[in-house]
């Protein structure tokens, strides 16, 4: 679903995002030095270059974990789809693409304000669910400290990572 064309110009008018790409990982599943690249809280610029792959910090980061790496299985994914469909329901916020995955979860949705407090509350919020369901541990981490938001300003970017989550996952 892409926004219709009086949003679209509502929300640019005044410079705003048509919507966000958000994506967050699972605890334990991609830690800096992996081999894909990563990047930390200095190394964070928009279109700046991953940092390469580096072994040893990646072993120090495995031997240090609070809990084994969190992966999903298909119980877990569909409570996660549910919450994070149920938070933006609540919260009035559209819902335009979803992919939750073993060890990561793709969302594209329009809301106002930053989308940062939009990953939050899907991340605390899954959470809770999973943990009532007994299918994570009390107390555990479930994910990766905050993950990647894109402000999606044209609708063509809109189109494209919709595409991307709902059919090239």
């Amino acid at each position: 679903m892409i926004p219709s064309s009086e949003v679209e110009y509502s929300r640019n008018v005044f410079n705003q995002p048509l919507a966000y790409f958000i994506s967050f990982r699972t605890y334990g599943t991609w830690l800096h030095g992996d081999e894909r690249g990563s990047v930390d809280r200095v190394h964070n610029q928009f279109g700046a270059p991953m940092l390469p792959r580096n072994s040893a910090i990646e072993d120090w980061e495995h031997e240090h974990l609070a809990n084994a790496p969190v992966v999903f299985g298909l119980s877990e994914r569909a409570l996660v789809e549910k919450t994070i469909r149920k938070v933006c329901e609540y919260k009035g916020w559209t819902l335009l693409a979803l992919n939750v995955r073993s060890n990561h979860v793709h969302v594209v949705v329009t809301s106002p304000g930053r989308p940062e407090p939009v990953m939050n509350a899907f991340k605390a919020w899954a959470t809770r669910r999973l943990t009532e369901a007994g299918l994570v541990s009390q107390g555990g981490r479930v994910w990766s400290r905050h993950g990647s938001t894109i402000y999606l300003f044209k609708p063509e970017k809109v189109a494209e990572k919709c595409k991307y989550v709902t059919d090239e996952q």
